[in-house]
């Protein structure tokens, strides 16, 4: 996400957001040219603000954000601004998952927390299929993520970058069996940063 309101809010938030919640960044240069399914784990509210100003400036994220987000004015121009889109958690949303894969056609990254939901901590969850589907439709690489959990006030963390893969499959397309191991796979992979 290249806009100029995304650059100059980048600007404006980053140094005030590592102030307040100073991290390290670790790996970045593993992050490939061009589009990628980045996945991350999911323990506070401010992740993916995290991670989005651990990326360099001219390489933002888009973001898949639920539908509820969307229903204040104000914080949906402000969503939409910087790149985020709707997505109803509830059933199949055909036309987020249009927009998400014409993202990454695009050569924008686009960043999901393959859990789906905020969790505490490794297990609580399992994998959902929604990356492996990006990244296999597209071509795409999906990038493992590490974003250290419970942020504090003035408590330093980490934003670990994976290194990028394709999970390998035979035929046209996975199978729902293959799917299913290549979520557990990258949640394997995005909780094994954390060492």
């Amino acid at each position: 996400m290249n806009s100029r309101f995304y650059r100059v809010a980048y600007t404006i938030i980053k140094p005030i957001f590592r102030l307040l919640f100073p991290f390290r960044v670790e790996g970045l240069e593993r992050l490939p040219e061009g589009g990628a399914v980045l996945c991350s784990n999911h323990n506070h509210a401010l992740d993916p603000v995290m991670i989005a100003v651990a990326l360099p400036k001219t390489g933002g994220p888009r973001f898949m954000a639920k539908k509820e987000l969307f229903q204040n004015p104000a914080l949906r121009w402000f969503l939409r601004k910087v790149g985020a889109f709707p997505v109803d958690r509830e059933g199949s949303d055909v036309q987020a998952m249009k927009t998400a894969m014409k993202c990454l056609q695009e050569g924008d990254k686009l960043l999901l927390f393959p859990e789906g939901t905020r969790v505490q901590s490794e297990g609580d969850a399992s994998a959902k299929g929604g990356a492996v589907m990006f990244a296999t439709r597209t071509g795409v690489p999906m990038v493992p993520i590490y974003c250290g959990e419970k942020h504090k006030f003035f408590r330093r963390s980490r934003v670990v970058f994976g290194e990028p893969y394709m999970p390998q499959w035979e035929g046209r397309r996975p199978t729902a069996e293959e799917n299913h191991q290549f979520a557990e796979e990258l949640l394997r992979r995005i909780y094994a940063l954390k060492k």
